[in-house]
């Protein structure tokens, strides 16, 4: 991998949008972000904005806008920024056209809803020969494309490889850490929606900041014990991609993930919710179900699926939780 390798973000959304915008803001970056349709590559590039996206963000004037799959063909680094349920679509899609030597980094935060894996490992099986990485951590697209302080973890199989990319990506006001931890990183990503969906129905029904403080600390040990049995380290779940990550989401009404909960709280039940697009309604049934697999014991998943799945209303949740077995923290 180059000094200044070349970059393709795909996805121009806002997080693909911010994350090429910083990349792009270094010295001797290349780094196009490449769109689905010539019309938003084309406005952006006559614009210097992606005002759906980032509304009244100003886009560094290095960076590439294209359409073309061609750009895919040279590329060092190819960051995958899209929902997580589109991974293996977009896999297929773009495979053909990536250079062989291409380092592949997801940057959602989720779990593939059919089969309940990492999305690390449906790159593994769509793009075989490439090296696959994760990026996540507490960053709020606006936040990172504004040029406010944001850090957040890549992680790779190899350290030199998770550096590299760490290097690679960071900009004057955003740092990455390098990381080994692969599942730790994703599961941390994944599961800290499940939990900020869960502190906005605390917020939405009005239960207290207390109850968002033991559903936090609570959250932390069922994510914990999750990364554990999937192979992850529990250090991973105290840092930025774990502790970080949830904090900055179940406190910030930025967050798509709260407000999904609050409306939940509010409400008393799903009604008619379900088909939301916040990767946290996804990552709550796989996770409570892979969880089920594994005899991991996740009450707090399992009552926010039960919730968005309409098998229980918001106070029967509640009960359900308080009335559990008194056991060691």
């Amino acid at each position: 991998m180059n000094t200044n390798p070349k970059i393709v973000v795909v996805g121009a959304g806002a997080f693909g949008t911010a994350l090429a915008a910083v990349a792009a803001s270094a010295d001797g970056s290349d780094v196009t972000l490449l769109a689905r349709r010539e019309e938003t590559a084309e406005e952006c590039r006559r614009t210097g904005r992606n005002e759906p996206a980032l509304p009244g963000i100003d886009l560094p004037a290095g960076l590439k806008h294209s359409a073309d799959v061609a750009v895919l063909g040279d590329a060092e680094i190819v960051l995958f920024v899209m929902p997580s349920q589109a991974h293996r679509e977009a896999a297929r899609q773009y495979g053909p056209s990536i250079n062989a030597q291409a380092t592949i980094v997801t940057c959602a935060k989720g779990m593939e809803q059919a089969t309940g894996r990492l999305l690390t490992d449906v790159l593994l099986e769509e793009l075989p020969g490439h090296g696959i990485g994760v990026l996540s951590g507490p960053g709020f697209a606006a936040d990172i494309a504004k040029g406010l302080p944001t850090a957040m973890v890549v992680a790779a199989a190899a350290n030199e490889t998770a550096t590299l990319l760490a290097e690679a990506l960071s900009g004057p006001t955003f740092r990455l850490y390098p990381s080994e931890d692969r599942i730790g990183v994703q599961l941390g990503g994944a599961l800290k929606n499940v939990l900020a969906i869960a502190c906005g129905i605390v917020e939405g029904a009005g239960l207290g900041d207390s109850a968002r403080a033991a559903l936090i600390s609570r959250g932390l040990a069922e994510m914990s014990r999750f990364v554990v049995a999937e192979g992850g380290d529990a250090d991973t779940v105290r840092g930025l991609s774990g502790l970080g990550d949830l904090v900055l989401t179940a406190t910030s009404h930025q967050s798509r993930n709260l407000r999904f909960g609050i409306a939940l709280g509010k409400d008393g039940r799903a009604s008619g919710r379900q088909g939301e697009l916040v990767e946290g309604a996804f990552a709550a049934s796989v996770a409570a179900r892979v969880a089920r697999e594994l005899g991991v014991e996740m009450p707090i998943t399992e009552a926010v699926a039960a919730i968005i799945d309409g098998r229980l209303d918001v106070r029967t949740a509640l009960e359900q939780l308080m009335s559990r077995p008194i056991t060691q923290e």
